[in-house]
């Protein structure tokens, strides 16, 4: 089997193909630059010079491979419609292959207790645009498509992912880590080799399928903010603040930082035998 991937030199994407050559798979992705290039082919993939904006590019990729996994991201200006872009040509390229979507937990907002994926869209400002494109995303099954979104909780884990950039990298030249609010609000997380593991399985989803790619328990931010500080090498010093003043120093991000999510991912366990091994998220957090 062959995989084009999308964004396979990024922090997630890494660990996906590091996954795929693991299950025997020929890997082909995406590369916007030299480093890319070179990132990706040290994985064991080759690249593919290009851009999510370079659409026949994709459309040819995705058309050469046996399935698409997207997990590329353009965060300038337009990332919707460059993301709906790039989707609708990868999955013309695939044709009736498996595509693998990204979607994210934050589309789900504050949860009221334990949710699935069938529970209400109330997404922040900053992934409000992420339900239209996975809408037309899905909507392909109906017409001999295989698309399956993949929805990330807050990836952590190998000193990469949002909490180091937002938490960690602050709390050491400030001395202290940002806990947003009370603390009393859960993140719903997923170490990255992981949801890695969850990306190949998707290639043999259900058309249509929907799964969020995420592993209890879930821990609060106060406790989170506490690992994070040992990281930082300032254990135990927390500054709170407000949501207010975290969107200041952070951006839109830091309301979706503020959430409280509390989200399964036993559908992709029962229905892929997806089988999460790293349980200890703080002692990895705090490990930095």
């Amino acid at each position: 089997m062959q995989v084009f991937i999308t964004g396979g030199s990024g922090y997630i994407g890494r660990f996906t193909v590091q996954a795929l050559v693991r299950h025997g798979i020929e890997v082909t992705a995406l590369a916007r630059s030299e480093h890319s290039a070179r990132t990706v082919a040290d994985l064991g993939a080759t690249p593919v010079a290009g851009t999510l904006t370079d659409f026949d590019v994709l459309r040819d990729a995705a058309r050469r491979a046996d399935g698409v996994i997207h997990l590329g991201a353009d965060y300038a200006e337009g990332t919707a419609d460059v993301d709906r872009a790039a989707a609708e040509a990868l999955q013309d390229g695939a044709g009736s292959g498996p595509y693998v979507h990204t979607g994210g937990v934050w589309v789900y907002g504050d949860t009221d207790g334990v949710v699935d994926e069938d529970a209400p869209l109330r997404p922040p400002p900053l992934t409000a645009w992420r339900l239209e494109n996975e809408k037309r995303v899905l909507a392909r099954a109906a017409t001999g498509g295989r698309p399956v979104v993949v929805m990330p909780g807050l990836v952590y884990g190998r000193s990469g992912g949002l909490a180091q950039s937002f938490f960690v990298e602050p709390g050491r030249a400030a001395g202290a880590v940002p806990c947003i609010g009370d603390g009393s609000n859960h993140w719903a997380l997923v170490h990255v080799e992981d949801i890695a593991e969850l990306y190949v399985l998707a290639l043999d989803a259900r058309p249509g399928s929907v799964y969020a790619g995420v592993d209890g328990p879930h821990h609060r931010l106060a406790e989170i903010s506490l690992a994070l500080s040992r990281a930082a090498g300032c254990p135990g010093e927390v500054e709170t603040v407000s949501v207010e003043e975290a969107v200041r120093r952070m951006g839109p991000i830091a309301e979706a930082f503020a959430l409280d999510q509390r989200i399964t991912g036993a559908r992709a366990r029962r229905e892929l035998g997806w089988a999460p091994a790293r349980r200890d998220a703080l002692a990895e957090l705090a490990r930095g």
